[in-house]
């Protein structure tokens, strides 16, 4: 059983874009979603530098495009096993298992990366990732300082969150046996920050069109696997504002039996996680085209 996994905000990387290019057909499929979500994709994706991509409002859609550009590439019109997104990464995921057209998970993460930039813009706030430590120690200092988890990713990595003054604070008195790394974000997600994101994204999507899913559908809010399009969209929304449990993801996949794991571009921090916590499971990350074979020899593999 194969899982397609799409990776989060944070992931971007200036010109990963490029390579997927000389595909035929990708570069017209993103002109048309750029158009979708008002941004160049193309330019974003190839051009433009960390800081402009380090954007929430043009980091959460071009992330989405080039997950969906790639499951395209790699699938056309086949479905996959089973599949989850980490945060943005879920609106990619709810579109490969057909809960949501893609332009309407474009349009989704066009107003879903404007409203959490407004929110973030409210505070100055920020992400630090906690790698290693005991995890109840990391969770017990990060709470001390008052910060959030906003991630737990498993494989001993934790992301607190909150303003620049609380985690500058915590890194001043880091959890023992810990190494924190600042992340490329712009601001607290997943934390009380967003709330107004929430209320903005929750009138948004009451007319959206969503369909039930047609693959094994995970949700990060606790890695429960949902087969109601409707719930899981409502469930999407809400995880602005709450924790990603990438960790309870992780053990659904293990409880489901998955077998092997495709990480979508811009690849390699998910399956840097199932290769800690998932022993046994074959792992690809399609970090540029030239992985496309490897993908698609493990998807014949393990056809279920």
């Amino acid at each position: 059983m194969i899982l397609l996994a799409s990776p989060g905000q944070g992931a971007q990387t200036p010109g990963f874009l490029q390579p997927w290019l000389e595909i035929p057909g990708v570069a017209d499929r993103l002109a048309w979603w750029s158009a979708v979500t008002g941004l160049d994709l193309v330019r974003f994706g190839t051009t433009a530098d960390a800081e402009e991509i380090r954007d929430t409002a043009v980091a959460q859609p071009l992330l989405v495009a080039a997950a969906l550009a790639a499951y395209e590439v790699l699938y056309e019109d086949a479905a996959p096993d089973a599949v989850a997104g980490h945060s943005v990464g879920e609106l990619a995921a709810a579109a490969i298992a057909g809960v949501l057209t893609p332009e309407t998970a474009l349009v989704l993460v066009r107003e879903r990366g404007r409203a959490m930039a407004e929110a973030a813009a409210v505070t100055e706030t920020g992400m630090t990732a906690v790698l290693g430590g005991d995890t109840e120690e990391v969770l017990a200092s990060i709470d001390k300082h008052g910060l959030t988890p906003a991630n737990v990713n498993g494989a001993g990595q934790v992301v607190a969150a909150g303003t620049l003054e609380r985690l500058a604070r915590f890194a001043d008195e880091p959890p023992a046996k810990a190494r924190l790394r600042p992340l490329q974000v712009a601001g607290a997600f997943h934390t009380e920050h967003m709330e107004p994101a929430v209320g903005t994204l929750a009138r948004l999507t009451l007319g959206a069109p969503v369909a039930d899913p047609r693959a094994t559908l995970l949700q990060n809010r606790d890695g429960a696997v949902v087969s109601s399009g409707r719930d899981f969209l409502a469930r999407l929304v809400d995880q602005v504002s709450a924790p990603v449990r990438w960790d309870a993801c992780m053990a659904t996949m293990r409880d489901l039996g998955i077998t092997a794991i495709i990480e979508l571009p811009p690849a390699g921090t998910l399956t840097g996680l199932a290769r800690r916590e998932l022993k046994g499971v074959e792992l690809v990350a399609l970090k540029s085209p030239a992985d496309l074979d490897k993908a698609r020899e493990l998807i014949k593999a393990h056809a279920s």
